[in-house]
Order: C-alpha cells, then structure tokens, then sequence
C-alpha cells in the first residue's frame, strides 16, 4: 500500500519500522532474529523497560496488531531513487538518496557514486528530488 503526497509536504524519513501494539503505533526495529521486534517509546509504557533516553520493549512478531515499512522515495533525473537521510552537515544541505533503477550507467551519469556492488547514493539539493512520497510495506507478522 502506498500514500502520496506533495513533495513539499513531506520531511523525509529515510528507513524505519512503525508497528501496533495494544492500538498504539510505536516506532520498531527487527531483531536481532527475523521474528524479535523491539518497540521504542519517548514515554514510559506498561511493560516497556527504559533504555537511555527512550523506553523499549522486546516482543516477537506474532504480538503485534500489524508492522509496516516506512520508505521515503522519489526521482532524481528522472529515474527512481530512495531518500535515506536528509543532510544538513555541509555548506549546501541535500537529500542523500540511493538509486533504486536498474542501469549503472544512468547512475554514474547522474552523478551517483558506486558504494557497494551494484550499489549506488550521491547527495543532491532537495529542489532536484521530485514526486517525494512515503510508501508503506506491510510486513508479516505471522511466520
């Protein structure tokens, strides 16, 4: 399932989890095995024991009410990528975006470096990324 919206409405929020629990929506983490979930909250919850500056709770999968994938997408010359951070620590913060299409050449050709095999991201003004919009992934949470 996949809400969009107006690139200028959106904060981009790179990668995360969101989960429900006793119909509650917690921000979620997996592991360290594919079943465990870990729960966050910034306010102390029944059960949940504190952790730093957050509380956390462990659970498998099968607890939650549902888990879904939270990805911040959008296009970048006019081909797909996935936005994993915005970056304000230099002299012209951007979006840092990874490429998601299918040709190294258009990669490269856009700019991207190469990171890992098959694997390319580059940092770029936020005005340059069109049709930003957050796509939800459920995630099974039955084995």
């Amino acid at each position: 399932m996949s809400d969009a919206h107006r690139g200028d409405d959106i904060e981009p929020v790179g990668l995360g989890f969101i989960a429900g629990y006793r119909d509650q929506t917690f921000p979620a983490a997996i592991g360290p095995d594919s079943e465990d979930v870990i729960l966050f909250s910034d306010t102390e919850e029944e059960g949940f024991e504190r952790s730093g500056g957050y509380w956390r709770l462990a659970l498998r999968r099968r607890e939650l009410s549902w888990l879904t994938l939270l990805r911040t997408v959008g296009a970048f010359g006019g081909e797909p990528c996935l936005i994993l951070d915005e970056d304000e620590g230099s002299d012209t913060p951007g979006l840092h975006i990874a490429y998601t299409g299918h040709s190294g050449m258009k990669a490269e050709a856009l700019g991207y470096w190469l990171v890992d095999h098959g694997a390319y991201e580059v940092v770029v003004p936020r005005e340059e990324v069109h049709s930003i919009r957050v796509e939800r992934i459920a995630i099974p949470i039955k084995p």
